[in-house]
C-alpha cells in the first residue's frame, strides 16, 4: 500500500514544495466558471446544480457534463423518491470524479482567487 499523500500545507511548512516542486504540483482550473445550470434541467435539479456549484466552489466548465449526472440523481434523492443502489452508486462515482468525497478532496488544489495587491507594481 502506497504512503498517503503528504498535505500541500504541510509541505508548504517543510519547504518540500521547493525541494521536490513536481511533486506537489497541482493542476490549477484553466477552464471558465461552472456557469448557471442548463435550460433542460427542471427546477430540483437546478436547485441542486445551484447547491453543488457553491458546496464545490473548484468546479468549471469541464465538469458541466458530470455534474448533470450528479444533479439529476440528486433531485431524486432530495425528493424522497425511490433511488435504487445502482443511481447511488453513479452519484457516488460522480462526486468522487468531481472531488466531493474527502479522499478525493485531498487532490483538489483550488484557492480562492485574492485580491490584487497594488504594491506590487
Amino acid at each position: 500500500m502506497p504512503r498517503p499523500r503528504k498535505p500541500a500545507a504541510k509541505a508548504l511548512v517543510e519547504g518540500r514544495h521547493i525541494i521536490n516542486a513536481g511533486r506537489y504540483k497541482r493542476n490549477e482550473p484553466t477552464a471558465d466558471a461552472i456557469g448557471d445550470p442548463p435550460k433542460w434541467l427542471n427546477e430540483a435539479q437546478a436547485a441542486a446544480w445551484r447547491e453543488f456549484a457553491g458546496e464545490l466552489p473548484w468546479l468549471n466548465r469541464s465538469h458541466r457534463a458530470l455534474l448533470e449526472i450528479a444533479c439529476t440523481v440528486r433531485a431524486r434523492v432530495q425528493s424522497g423518491a425511490e433511488v435504487g443502489t445502482k443511481a447511488l452508486s453513479l452519484l457516488r462515482l460522480c462526486l468522487s470524479s468531481l472531488g466531493a468525497t474527502p479522499a478525493d478532496a485531498s487532490k483538489v488544489s483550488w484557492a480562492a482567487k485574492e485580491p490584487e495587491d497594488d504594491l506590487l507594481d
